[in-house]
């Protein structure tokens, strides 16, 4: 297979010439920085726009995909979708969109206020409404509910490697039993469109606590609406991420469900990342924890009618 190229500055700001007409950096241009040193395929451009380079080619189909749908996304929610300016081919069969910028910080820098959770019950709301079948035609991806009691039992054996480690108190994680497990399974016919990868840097907060802007919808899915609630608990909290799906119209069971996959998946993140089998932020992935594990009120709620409401 074909080594694809790195993209270096140079490689940059050729192609920003190309496709915008403005001053910059005293090189014919805007001045070009890739958006952190780990990224080198994401470049924040002067101070309006994003170039987000395509690795490969599986990530250039995600990346063509996303143009298509965040057109069908954002009439839908009521946060900023990002819009693409120009997009095509940095190297051959490698794509690449130059994208207007989100004005605003990210749930990692920012605390989400009362209107911001309403915004993002907004986003909730918004991606249950796209027709599943519209989204299909787009090209978007169906992926299979997780197994909550895979998941525990994985995230049972991390917690006790965290304890050894003093990081965590595995205690905690047999408030999830393999009945309450059982019990939390995803139900049929509740697919929806996904985010799938909602984290605090894909959610732009301004100072006020409002929720401005929801970034890179490459990993969308129909599937689970618990993994986006999830993945909210991980930006936000899990609190305020539970009230924003319960104003989204979301009953206890997802809710309850997107708590313990957040639980779980950030039990095992911080495992690894200790572990040295990954890579990413110790201080990140231990407030990640911190956040998921923030009690609600919620959480006291045990037994599930089988008519208990679903979306």
């Amino acid at each position: 297979m074909t080594q694809a190229p790195t993209p270096t500055a140079d490689t940059v700001r050729r192609l920003v010439r190309s496709l915008l007409k403005e001053g910059g950096d005293g090189n014919g241009g805007p001045e070009v920085r890739p958006v952190t040193e780990d990224r080198e395929h994401t470049w924040w451009i002067g101070g309006r726009h994003v170039l987000r380079l395509a690795p490969d080619r599986e990530a250039s189909v995600r990346r063509r995909r996303e143009l298509r749908l965040r057109d069908v996304v954002r009439p839908e929610v009521p946060v900023a979708v990002p819009t693409s300016v120009a997009h095509g081919d940095w190297a051959p069969g490698l794509a690449y969109t130059l994208d207007t910028r989100v004005p605003g910080g990210t749930a990692d820098e920012y605390d989400v206020s009362a209107l911001g959770e309403a915004d993002l019950a907004g986003l909730l709301g918004g991606l249950r409404a796209v027709p599943v079948r519209q989204a299909e035609a787009l090209g978007v991806p169906r992926t299979a509910p997780r197994s909550l009691e895979a998941l525990r039992r994985m995230a049972v054996h991390a917690a006790e490697r965290l304890a050894a480690a003093d990081e965590f108190d595995a205690a905690r994680l047999h408030q999830l039993t393999p009945p309450g497990a059982a019990q939390l399974a995803a139900q049929p016919g509740t697919a929806v469109l996904t985010h799938h990868g909602l984290t605090g840097a894909h959610v732009v907060v301004s100072a006020d606590g409002r929720v401005r802007g929801i970034l890179d919808w490459t990993a969308a899915a129909l599937g689970d609406p618990a993994e986006d609630i999830a993945g909210l608990a991980v930006a936000v909290g899990s609190p305020a991420a539970v009230r924003a799906a319960t104003l989204a119209g979301y009953g206890a069971r997802p809710c309850l469900r997107g708590l313990w996959l957040a639980r779980c998946d950030t039990v095992i993140r911080l495992t690894d990342r200790l572990e040295g089998r990954t890579g990413g932020s110790l201080p990140l992935l231990r407030t990640q924890l911190r956040r998921v594990w923030e009690p609600i009120l919620l959480e006291r709620v045990t037994d599930f009618k089988e008519d208990d409401p679903e979306p």
